[in-house]
């Protein structure tokens, strides 16, 4: 008994003494997630959605604010963004390239590099340049949080951000809250994601309706 409590307390302290590792980690081994959305950019402007991933990459994404009702999905296979302004069921349909300025946000967002993979991988190379420190757990919506600060060496910024604040869900850890911060630490945008599932059975024609 021991010895098992032992190998428990060696696990546990080698995850917390690099939980980006291992938030990467149990991400690969994730096939689909969901989750509510939220997000508050620096010069206040708000965005809510529903969220839908699938590999090898697939993205759905239904609009609450702004623009409610409408429905967006990328295709990894074609590499193209489909967007239904009135929901699925309507007409019209538009394609676009996920490159394409009429779907980039103002802080330079892209649909086939928006889900929770390509976010610890901007950790990751920020890191990478930088340093990572462990701050005080919290709670963020009722739920237990490892909390880590990255920050880019002088001057360094990975998708404009030079400063990341990410909550991690102690059991599974899953962001649940990323604020992230210019150089001269102006705040870029806080994102909130809730209502977090993994591993979701979605209908056979969810990503190509």
């Amino acid at each position: 008994m021991r010895w098992c409590v032992l190998v428990f307390a060696l696990i546990s302290s080698e995850i917390m003494a690099d939980p980006l590792t291992e938030a990467e980690t149990r991400f690969r081994a994730l096939n689909t997630y969901q989750a509510t959305v939220r997000s508050l950019a620096g010069d206040g402007e708000r965005q809510e959605m529903h969220y839908f991933y699938r590999r090898p990459g697939w993205v759905r994404m239904e609009f609450i604010q702004p623009h409610r009702g409408m429905v967006l999905i990328y295709d990894p296979g074609t590499g193209r963004v489909h967007l239904w302004p009135f929901g699925p069921k309507h007409v019209p349909v538009l394609t676009f390239a996920p490159d394409s300025p009429l779907l980039r946000n103002p802080r330079g967002h892209r649909v086939d590099r928006s889900d929770v993979g390509a976010l610890l991988a901007n950790l990751r190379a920020l890191r990478a340049g930088g340093s990572m420190s462990l701050l005080d757990d919290a709670e963020v919506a009722g739920r237990p949080a490892t909390v880590l600060e990255i920050v880019g060496n002088a001057g360094a910024a990975v998708a404009g951000v030079h400063r990341y604040k990410v909550w991690l869900s102690q059991d599974t850890l899953f962001p649940l809250r990323v604020e992230s911060f210019a150089v001269g630490d102006s705040p870029i945008e806080t994102v909130d994601m809730a209502d977090v599932e993994t591993d979701v059975t979605f209908p056979e024609r969810f990503f190509t309706p």
